[in-house]
């Protein structure tokens, strides 16, 4: 069994407890404007364009067996004849073409995981799978968490929610140590015209969490300006999550990273997203909808850092 996975990061410290290596699972089930990691939505493997590396030698052109490549044409890449073999990539001088997505193996993915495990051991880290949607690829990842757990490492789900439960507490649930629940908007109608995901599967499998493993489950919610960000998606938001009785949400505050990325897989970044992160004071104000009388709020520390 394999699964097409986008990267793997090595020495992550924002992706849970310690010292951490993060999976990204390639495909996912939402198409969400704003997301962090464009390149990895599509489930196929796909070729990267990195614009401001080309030079324009030529040397990619004739390499290419399906004639995708023009370098009078702005995105340089036909995407409808590309197949992403990565006979371009190897050619390039600069490094501006790059493949996103790897085939691998269970056992060739442990391998590569636990090359860092010195790291885990001595932080309290682990390995952390993330996306994309991880849950996209279940059966491999089912098989993946059983080995890690074999090792004795720490896992952590980051997940956007959008799977059925029951095969995920069957084969997953028990070998993972925590889950970072995103959600996003709470109008059922909107989130589908938005994300492209009815989102009622994703509130049955948080109540689902909130029953089974609620001290696991780490509610999250990005704060998009225009999209998620809202004081009336916030209140309902949060007042769901805790209805369910589970801990109040970490906030992430918005980052214009993957409008950068979008461009680099071929697709147009929102034009309507900000370009500049989100601001401190702006954070407050929306932690205030989420705990109006709490100012303790948890703020995503990964978020914070990179700001």
């Amino acid at each position: 069994m394999e699964a097409i996975i986008g990267d793997i990061g090595r020495y992550a410290i924002h992706d849970g407890p310690g010292i951490r290596t993060t999976v990204f699972f390639k495909g996912c089930p939402m198409h969400c404007p704003w997301c962090h990691n464009p390149e990895f939505i599509r489930p196929q493997p796909e070729i990267l364009f990195y614009a401001d590396r080309c030079i324009g030698c030529g040397e990619c052109v004739d390499r290419c067996p399906e004639s995708a490549i023009d370098l009078n044409a702005p995105q340089r890449i036909d995407r409808r004849r590309c197949t992403a073999c990565g006979e371009c990539t190897p050619t390039c001088p600069t490094r501006a073409l790059a493949v996103a997505g790897t085939r691998y193996g269970v056992e060739d993915l442990v391998a590569v995981l636990l090359r860092d495990r010195l790291f885990y051991d001595a932080s309290g880290g682990g390995v952390t799978l993330s996306g994309g949607e991880p849950t996209l690829q279940m059966a491999f990842m089912a098989r993946l968490l059983r080995r890690l757990k074999a090792e004795g490492l720490h896992t952590v789900l980051e997940t956007g929610g959008f799977f059925p439960f029951a095969p995920f507490q069957a084969e997953c649930l028990d070998f993972i140590d925590l889950i970072y629940f995103d959600l996003k908007i709470s109008d059922q109608g909107r989130h589908q015209r938005i994300t492209g995901v009815d989102n009622r599967l994703i509130w049955s499998t948080l109540a689902h969490l909130a029953r089974w493993a609620p001290d696991r489950i780490v509610p999250r919610i990005p704060l998009i300006p225009g999209y998620t960000a809202t004081r009336e998606n916030l209140i309902a938001l949060s007042g769901r999550i805790r209805e369910m009785g589970l801990a109040r949400p970490v906030l992430l505050p918005y980052h214009p990273f993957g409008r950068s990325k979008a461009v680099h897989v071929g697709r147009q970044a929102d034009a309507a997203l900000p370009r500049v992160p989100m601001s401190a004071e702006e954070l407050a104000r929306w932690s205030a909808c989420v705990e109006p009388n709490d100012s303790t709020q948890k703020i995503a520390k990964e978020e914070n850092d990179a700001d």
